[in-house]
């Protein structure tokens, strides 16, 4: 049938010049053109108002999404270019948040704006789900500073060579990024520092959340480090993943993808550049940026800063005065029954409280168990095992 061919405009002409050549009545030229007689004078009304410009076809869009795209469509656009990796739900929260009194175009109406202008991209097919492993299970965080998780983004390079160490800290909770700062050596030294600063500014938390690397845990007794040992001095709780699972922070790592793709590539020319750039993009990340498990709010109307203020002094275990105190050295090593013994760097400094039981003498760090020493056992410390949370 000719109205079904890809040449309808040429099927309607072909109608109306057997009407204006008067070969057939109305009704015998619908039926040899295959269409009803409402069809037909719905197309002869047409050519006698505008000519053969009438027998295109006109364009489905209502009067009311013309003016909607006039109003909103080229500040989507706008919005999308300065923010390439927004989707149309962050889009909409931010006008949302923007213009509170104003009727908004719909998230589906942004995106396909988006994917008509060409800055969509068609996302992979993915493979199908196969079998499940068991994940760490960690209440999650209800209040800010419950939880902080902290972690490294994958060391690069600036143009100038040098090697970046972007040392990240995120409350869990508000989703609130409270550090992404470079330091010159991801060690002991210099991430206490940035922490130190970060505690005097925001206070402290309940709890961090961390992977097992350096320098958040050590080889030794219950697998901490000195780092740890300070949190765990500071009252602060230790919550490690499992080993070689980032899925078990998987918000932490979501938002080092984000970090990636908008602040590091291309590389900025120094490593000062770069970090104003992470400051930058913290700025946009808190306080400009709609979450969606925020219901498009942004993490700074959440944040609060903590009530546990950073100490002036660090506070010291206290044991009972019955117990016998260890105090390793430098070298993680105390003199105990006439022997020098390896305890672990990590409590290098620390006094441990010794409580003698029936099979060996158990060290305790405050109310933490880390081992057991033996008198005729010169190994040294037998660690106890973490529980991990």
């Amino acid at each position: 049938m000719p109205w079904k061919t890809l040449e309808k405009v040429s099927a309607r002409r072909r109608f109306i010049a057997a009407l204006l050549k008067s070969e057939l009545n109305f009704t015998a030229a619908c039926a040899a053109a295959g269409i009803s007689r409402r069809c037909g004078y719905k197309w002869w009304r047409r050519f006698r108002r505008n000519g053969n410009v009438g027998l295109r076809d006109r364009s489905h869009r209502s009067r009311g999404s013309e003016v909607l795209w006039q109003r909103w469509g080229k500040l989507v656009l706008r919005l999308r270019r300065n923010h390439p990796t927004w989707g149309g739900p962050k889009l909409h929260g931010y006008l949302q948040r923007s213009y509170r009194r104003t009727s908004l175009p719909a998230v589906s109406t942004i995106t396909r704006w988006l994917s008509a202008a060409g800055l969509t991209r068609r996302s992979l097919r993915r493979a199908r789900r196969g079998p499940q492993i068991a994940r760490m299970l960690v209440r999650p965080a209800q209040r800010p500073n419950e939880i902080w998780t902290v972690d490294f983004k994958g060391s690069f390079c600036t143009q100038d060579g040098r090697r970046i160490f972007a040392l990240t800290v995120r409350d869990a909770a508000s989703h609130y990024v409270l550090a992404v700062q470079h330091v010159p050596k991801p060690d002991d030294q210099h991430v206490r520092a940035a922490f130190v600063r970060l505690f005097r500014r925001y206070g402290l938390p309940r709890a961090i959340q961390m992977d097992n690397g350096s320098p958040f845990s050590g080889p030794g007794p219950l697998g901490l480090s000195r780092l740890s040992v300070w949190w765990l001095r500071l009252r602060i709780q230790l919550k490690f993943s499992r080993p070689g699972c980032p899925q078990d922070n998987p918000a932490h790592e979501q938002m080092h993808r984000v970090l990636k793709a908008e602040a590091t590539k291309p590389a900025s020319a120094n490593a000062s550049a770069q970090q104003r750039r992470f400051e930058r993009w913290r700025y946009l990340y808190n306080h400009i940026r709609p979450h969606a498990s925020l219901a498009q709010r942004s993490p700074a109307e959440r944040y609060r800063m903590s009530r546990r203020l950073y100490p002036a002094l660090l506070p010291a275990w206290s044991y009972p005065t019955t117990l016998e105190i260890l105090c390793p050295g430098a070298c993680g090593r105390a003199w105990w029954q006439h022997r020098q013994r390896m305890i672990g760097r990590a409590f290098a400094g620390e006094r441990l409280a010794l409580r003698p039981q029936r099979h060996g003498t158990k060290v305790n760090l405050g109310p933490f168990l880390i081992g057991t020493l033996h008198a005729k056992d010169t190994a040294g410390l037998r660690p106890a095992r973490w529980r991990r949370t």
